[in-house]
């Protein structure tokens, strides 16, 4: 079995105007990168649209219908200070949300060992009822629960080492004990969320990096705390919220990784999927902002999950 791509050029066409750091070349950087000989392997698949059923189990049906109602004809529509919708955001959204269950579906049924989700918007912020931080719907978490309700999979974890804390993903988690959700991210930083003393039911671990933490801090991270939190908390299936904003070169953020620390943390993870899940991870592209370093980081990404 090989690793599962799922994308689509729906994605490329969410556009929240110029400037806007979360733009269409993010999405092309890392398909270019990944167009290398080297990823022929790759099972390249078209991500379908998200039903409304499975949107509404972790949004508030209202929400999902004003996001979809509020694209604009033209031009760009703000739903908050940093997340702006255009006439194809509805679309990308769908597609980004939807590839993530067809990569759960595709992965729990054996068709690959495990899946990366090349899409856009990202995802890890969206609230229940809210957007933010460039995010519409919050795309793990539509397919961790997507896993619970259309497999009968109990326990779902998400890894999150994007460089902002995802504080959608905590609250859509942090009751249910089913749930795991794992995170590092700088801290204090956008978004105030992921504290340490945040732990929801005990279900929720978040390691807070100081700004200009490196290789060391983070993978002491992992060693110490989520790794073992993760072999506690024994998944049936990994999911992993990929940012690469934490890279050296991100314009946004503080920390110092490059792509060796994603290619270590990706074989680690993998690790444990092995020891609990059969493999199963599916992984979905949330931040990343230099499109030099996000296209490199995620392809050694994909090339640690081709190795599986």
């Amino acid at each position: 079995m090989t690793t599962l791509l799922f994308t689509h050029a729906a994605c490329l066409d969410h556009d929240p105007g110029l400037r806007h750091p979360e733009r269409p070349a993010r999405l092309a950087a890392v398909l270019r990168a990944l167009d290398d000989p080297a990823f022929r392997a790759l099972d390249r698949r078209e991500a379908p649209r998200a039903t409304m059923e499975q949107l509404g189990r972790v949004h508030r049906p209202d929400y999902v219908d004003q996001v979809l109602a509020s694209t604009p004809p033209q031009g760009c529509l703000h739903l908050d200070p940093d997340t702006a919708i255009s006439p194809g955001s509805d679309q990308a959204a769908l597609r980004a949300a939807g590839a993530v269950c067809a990569a759960v579906d595709a992965v729990v049924a054996g068709e690959g060992a495990n899946a990366f989700c090349a899409v856009r918007p990202p995802g890890h912020h969206a609230e229940r009822g809210a957007a933010m931080g460039f995010c519409l719907f919050n795309n793990v978490a539509v397919g961790a629960v997507h896993a619970q309700a259309a497999h009968a999979i109990r326990r779902v974890a998400v890894v999150d080492f994007d460089v902002h804390h995802g504080n959608g993903t905590q609250h859509m988690f942090e009751h249910n004990v089913d749930l795991l959700y794992a995170s590092t991210h700088q801290y204090p930083y956008y978004p105030g969320t992921g504290a340490a003393e945040e732990t929801g039911i005990g279900n929720i671990v978040n390691v807070p990096l100081r700004a200009h933490s490196g290789s060391r801090e983070f993978r002491t991270a992992f060693q110490r705390t989520i790794l073992p939190a993760l072999d506690g908390f024994a998944p049936d299936l990994l999911m992993i919220s990929a940012g690469f904003d934490a890279h050296v070169a991100d314009p946004l953020a503080n920390l110092a990784l490059d792509e060796a620390d994603f290619t270590w943390v990706t074989t680690e993870l993998m690790a444990v999927a092995r020891r609990h899940s059969g493999g199963r991870i599916v992984s979905t592209l949330e931040g990343g902002y230099d499109l030099g370093a996000l296209a490199s980081s995620a392809a050694a990404h994909v090339a640690a999950l081709l190795a599986a």
